[in-house]
This record gives structure tokens, C-alpha cells and sequence, in this order.
């Protein structure tokens, strides 16, 4: 016998969809309000270093009142964290990924006002750290805030207030909603359920809607590259990926090398060991201080190929991304091996861009390549570093797509993010968020 349509469609009217979906929209809006104010605050921060630091070169006494003032943001990043340390230090994102396995559960608004302001006390003196893993946070929990506190929400829907948090951090941090949903389901979830998605999107669209009023239209990196890498140049991109990989894993390793390395530092308590990436990264600073902080800026020097530094020599400029990726390579280690909170998103993207130019420029040296297709190169590293990384390539071609503003290079993209992902997996990686879940020993995990 056949089915007749009433036996098979739903029954109409059902307002469940219908009062999820608003509710992702006000978690979305509520978060790109609140994500948009911390970008703006370190954004502005960020142009400020560029005004003290030639100022202290200029006259070295102001130093020391400005050790001082790093002295006491490292005490009140501690006193700001008090309780709450493990679950604020890095970027949530392995803390939010137990809540999901009810491995761990957290206070939401508390951990709302700290991620907030422990973020911007670390961020904006220059710290090398990103700011997607504390929006992605205090996403989640203001979609767990709002859920438990003023919808009433039972579990299930509790869940997917949570999730839409998560897509709304990233999307506003980047501006790109579609990166925010793709990592919820490619890292967090990993499930593909349809009204997941559905009320993710919403959520992640109204985020980056509110961050709009704050930033503008134009993409979050915003690179004109109007032209395709010519086929000729394929053969580039598997041994691209193939350093990316090896790079990739020597980054997850001393990346989970650092707790272990923190933990031996007992001549200065565990709380206040921001203290160290605090001081130490003013030479960084008085060297450059475009060099600090997440910093998409610096990326965009890369880009156009702006970055000076002093006392450089003219025979050393052709290895300056170099230099600079090993810079940013320690200094993001010390940063986010200090007990403080940071993301590692922007970081992994600047240390990709910065191993893109230094290929770029010695395949532009051995006449192998055009220097015109140099910018192509910047942004397929930096998508396939972080694909390798994350292990979620998906996000990373999306996330690259949408910061850059062009859809030219995604074919490049694909392939060099695949192999990169292969070599990292081949070498034993993990995606770098679980990766790091497993090391805090949650109860499920061991």
C-alpha cells in the first residue's frame, strides 16, 4: 500500500524549529557583540604598541616603568583566572570539546567576564596569541548562559545553544560564518545533523552580522589575487605540503611539550608564569613591534611585502620570512605554554604565511616560479599548515576562502592541505585540540 502525504510529512505547525532557530539568533547576536568589542579593543591595542615601543627605543628609561606595568598584568591575568586556571588557560577549545563528552562541565558566566578580560590582558601587551579560541569559549558558554538561564532549555536543546556558540565565536573572530559551522561539525562535534547545522548557520550568521557594524564588509584578510596559479606550477605543491606536514607535526610536538616544560618552572609559581612570554618578549617588540601579537597584520605585510626590520643586512633580507617564522615559532610557544589565555589559530596562520614567502621567494631566486605568483603561494601554505595542524582541512579551505576574499585558489588549496594532512597523519598527529583534551586527563579520557 502507498503512503499517502499526510503519513509521511510532518505535522504542521510545529514550533519547536521555529523557537531553536531564535534562539541561536539571539546566541549569535549576543556573542558578535561581545567578540566584536574584544577585536576592536585589540586591534586598537595592537596600533598602540607601534607607538610605545619606538618610544622606549627612543628613550630606554621608559622601560622600566613598563616592566613594571607587565609586572601587574601578570597578577591580575592571575587573580582574573583565581579558580578557574584550568579551565581558562589556552584557548577553551580542548575545555569545550570535554564539556560536549560530559567529560568536563563550567560556570558560564564566570568564565564569560575572565576569558574576556584574562584575554585582553595577555593579547594586547603583545603576547603571541590568537583570539579565536576565546571567543570560540565565551561562545559556547554564553550559548550555555543564556540556554540554562533564560530559556530554560532542556539537555538536548541546551546542546545545540552550545554548539551554536561555538560556530558564532569563530565566525566572529574571523569574520567567516561558514569556517565557524565547518569547525563545530569537522572538530567539536563531528556529527552532521541537520538542525545542528541549520541553527549554527543562523547563529553564525548574526555574529558576523553584529561584527560588521564593527569592521566593515571587507574580508578579514583581504588579498586581491584576481589571477589562477597556472598549471605549470602543480608540481610545486606536493613538496609544499610535504614540508607543511613535517613542519606541522615539529609544531603539535613542541606544542604539547610545554605543559611538561611549564611544570618544571617552580621558581615562579604556576599562576604567574605569564610573567615569563611577558618580559621576554619586549626585545621582540623594541625589534618590531609588528611582530607581536596574533597578528593578521603581520600577514599582511608578508603580503605586500612591507616587513622591514632593523639591523638587518641587505644579504639577510631574502631570509627574513624565515627569520620571522622562527620567531613567531618560540615566542608563540612561550606564550601559549604560560598560564594564560590565547588561541592558536591566528599564530598557525602567520608562522603558514611566513613559510609560504620563504618558499615563494627561493623558487622566485632559482627562476622556477614568477614573482607574481608569490601571493598565491602565501595563501595556500597558510591554509594547508593549518589544515595539517587542526587536521580539519575542510575549515581550513573554507576559513581561507572567506578571510582572503577570493575563491581562485581553492583547486591549490585542496591538494596541498591534503597532503600536508597526510604527512602529519602518516607521522602519528593528532588534531592539535583533542590532542591537547588528552593531555589535561579529563576522567573519559583516561
Amino acid at each position: 500500500m502507498i503512503k499517502h502525504a499526510k503519513q509521511i510529512l510532518n505535522q504542521p505547525f510545529n514550533l519547536r524549529l521555529t523557537r531553536v532557530l531564535i534562539r541561536a539568533l539571539i546566541v549569535g547576536l549576543f556573542t558578535g557583540l561581545l567578540v566584536g568589542i574584544f577585536r576592536w579593543i585589540i586591534d586598537h591595542t595592537m596600533q598602540l604598541l607601534t607607538v610605545i615601543y619606538p618610544q622606549m627605543m627612543k628613550q630606554p628609561l621608559l622601560l622600566i616603568p613598563y616592566i613594571i606595568f607587565l609586572i601587574v598584568i601578570a597578577l591580575l591575568i592571575a587573580k582574573v583566572m583565581g579558580p578557574y586556571s584550568d579551565q581558562l588557560t589556552g584557548s577553551g577549545v580542548p575545555q569545550i570539546e570535554a564539556v560536549f563528552l560530559n567529560e568536563n562541565r563550567m560556570p558560564a558566566w564566570q568564565i564569560v567576564w575572565r576569558k574576556f578580560i584574562g584575554g585582553l590582558l595577555a593579547i594586547c601587551p603583545g603576547l603571541m596569541l590568537g583570539r579565536e579560541g576565546p571567543c570560540i569559549e565565551m561562545g559556547a558558554m554564553i550559548g550555555q548562559g543564556l540556554g540554562k538561564d533564560f530559556f530554560k532549555t532542556n539537555q538536548e536543546d541546551l546542546r545545540l545553544l552550545q554548539e551554536c556558540g561555538v560556530a558564532a565565536g569563530l565566525s566572529a573572530a574571523f569574520s567567516a560564518p561558514l569556517a565557524g559551522v565547518f569547525f563545530l561539525v569537522e572538530e567539536i562535534t563531528f556529527d552532521f545533523k541537520p538542525i545542528s547545522v541549520v541553527t549554527a548557520l543562523i547563529a553564525s550568521f548574526a555574529s558576523d552580522l553584529v561584527t560588521l557594524f564593527f569592521f566593515g564588509t571587507k574580508p578579514c584578510l583581504y588579498f586581491p589575487i584576481k589571477t589562477y596559479l597556472p598549471l605549470k606550477y602543480y608540481w610545486i605543491l606536493p613538496v609544499l605540503g610535504i614540508i607543511l606536514g613535517l613542519l606541522a607535526y615539529l609544531y603539535q610536538y613542541c606544542l604539547l611539550s610545554l605543559k611538561p616544560f611549564f611544570h618544571k618552572i617552580t621558581i615562579i609559581p604556576n599562576k604567574y608564569h605569564s610573567l615569563i612570554p611577558l618580559l621576554l618578549i619586549i626585545p621582540v617588540g623594541l625589534w618590531n613591534p609588528r611582530l607581536l601579537g596574533g597578528s593578521h597584520d603581520l600577514i599582511i605585510d608578508l603580503f605586500q611585502k612591507k616587513l622591514t626590520l632593523p639591523r638587518i643586512s641587505s644579504a639577510a633580507l631574502f631570509l627574513l620570512p624565515l627569520l620571522v617564522f622562527a620567531v613567531r615559532f618560540i615566542f608563540s610557544m612561550l606564550s601559549y605554554g604560560a598560564t594564560v589565555p590565547g588561541g592558536i589559530f591566528m599564530p598557525i596562520l602567520v608562522l603558514g604565511s611566513a613559510l609560504g614567502v620563504t618558499v615563494a621567494q627561493i623558487l622566485v631566486q632559482l627562476n622556477l616560479i614568477s614573482p607574481n605568483f608569490y601571493p598565491h603561494l602565501l595563501v595556500i601554505a597558510m591554509a594547508a599548515y593549518f589544515g595539517a595542524i587542526e587536521k580539519a582541512p575542510i575549515t581550513a579551505i573554507i576559513l581561507l576562502t572567506e578571510m582572503v576574499g577570493s575563491v581562485q585558489q581553492v583547486l591549490p588549496i585542496v591538494i596541498t592541505t591534503c597532503v600536508s594532512y597526510y604527512v602529519l597523519d602518516f607521522l602519528g598527529g593528532k588534531p592539535i585540540y583533542e590532542a591537547l583534551r588528552l593531555q589535561m586527563n579529563y576522567p573519559g579520557d583516561k
